[in-house]
């Protein structure tokens, strides 16, 4: 337990289809509370979606809902006025990721009333992330984004690369450097050999920076000679790449790759440990979340280094290769040709990795460490690194 501390974490949107913030940023705030600290998290919801429902939390009303523009961005005048009343409460801000208003208003408060501010960028500063409307965003930068970044008393990275990025985007205020967690669910018995088809999956937003283009690529290099696998390709379709995807799965005649809605909760569970073997082609990741799902379900990974996944070949549960077509299509080739024994024996070491190194108990009491520290009540941890 420590002593009593509030921290508001701020995050545009939690609902299920706004992707890894939505599972990383609710369980922080719930791990947090469970340490004695009343962490409550506030978001924003627009008119049509359902309220998140989501254990102490408060869902603010959008502005704007009928100007195309604004409605995007997430103005809501009551969720600004929430935080300035926070704010000379003495509450603590926490920020998660960029580029729409609820990622403003805590700066614009904390400048305000002198309160500390962590931000957590979620990987939107990734280079092939800026380069998705590239001038919106330099735009947005200038009119707000940049003062309201300018009071961060310290960064929250969940990578070493994601600090780099940090860096490179001309930051200089303090980095701690703390992983995602990730929970651990029940495994299911999964068929013996030989009863079902064996798969890869690929669960992400179908967004081009996914990589999931290269992924087809490669697939139709090996698809032929590995007629009991099937390619499973599950998330929400973002700027019509599903539909571009199929198209050029039809023009390369590939016959055992299939496209699926998003799943969520338990169906999302099965759908990892249904799999034999997971892939990640991503251009670009601050952390990669699915990536962790996959090794707490015991699926081993193909991913790609735009991912901080280096891990993978240290403990001998996936591979983390270059980008390319040639080395995604080679990895899965190796995968695909090994034993079944094989692969379930490096989905087990994958499983025990992320049980002792990203167990959301520790990620919670590091992110206290960096609270106390950012208020003067305890010393600077180890992994905030203050050099620019």
């Amino acid at each position: 337990m420590v002593g009593h501390m509030k921290v508001v974490q701020v995050v545009a949107s939690v609902a299920a289809e706004a992707s890894g913030p939505s599972y990383s940023v609710r369980r922080l705030s719930d791990s947090l509370c469970e340490r004695g600290i009343e962490s409550q998290l506030w978001s924003t919801i627009t008119r049509g979606q359902s309220d998140p429902n989501v254990a102490r939390s408060r869902v603010f009303p959008c502005d704007f809902g009928q100007v195309p523009v604004a409605k995007r961005l997430c103005f809501s005048r009551r969720l600004h006025e929430a935080l300035d009343r926070s704010a000379s409460s003495g509450a603590i801000f926490h920020s998660h990721g960029l580029w729409l208003m609820p990622n403003v208003y805590p700066g614009w408060s904390a400048a305000r009333y002198g309160r500390p501010l962590i931000v957590s960028p979620r990987g939107m500063l990734g280079e092939a992330a800026l380069q998705f409307s590239y001038y919106k965003k330099r735009a947005f930068w200038a009119m707000a984004q940049k003062r309201a970044l300018h009071p961060t008393t310290c960064f929250h990275a969940t990578s070493p690369q994601e600090c780099l990025e940090l860096r490179a985007f001309g930051l200089t205020a303090p980095v701690a450097i703390i992983p995602n967690g990730i929970d651990l669910p029940l495994l299911a018995e999964r068929p013996r050999e030989g009863e079902r088809m064996r798969t890869v999956l690929c669960l992400s937003r179908i967004h081009p920076k996914k990589g999931i283009d290269r992924l087809v690529e490669a697939w139709a290099r090996i698809e032929a000679e590995h007629g009991n696998w099937q390619l499973r390709i599950i998330g929400p379709s973002e700027k019509g790449t599903r539909e571009a995807l199929e198209r050029r799965c039809r023009v390369l005649g590939l016959a055992r790759v299939v496209f699926e809605d998003a799943v969520f909760g338990e169906a999302k569970q099965e759908a990892y440990q249904d799999a034999d073997l997971f892939v990640l082609p991503t251009l670009n990741e601050n952390f990669g979340m699915v990536v962790a799902e996959a090794l707490a379900n015991a699926t081993p990974v193909v991913c790609t280094v735009g991912a901080p996944w280096k891990g993978l070949a240290e403990h001998r549960c996936g591979w983390w290769i270059d980008h390319g077509i040639e080395p995604l299509s080679a990895a899965l080739k190796t995968a695909m040709a090994m034993p079944r024994t094989s692969l379930d024996a490096m989905g087990a070491r994958g499983r025990a990795w992320m049980e002792r190194d990203f167990s959301w108990q520790r990620i919670a009491a590091n992110m206290v460490h960096v609270y106390r520290w950012c208020v003067k009540s305890d010393e600077q941890p180890d992994f905030v690194l203050t050099d620019t």
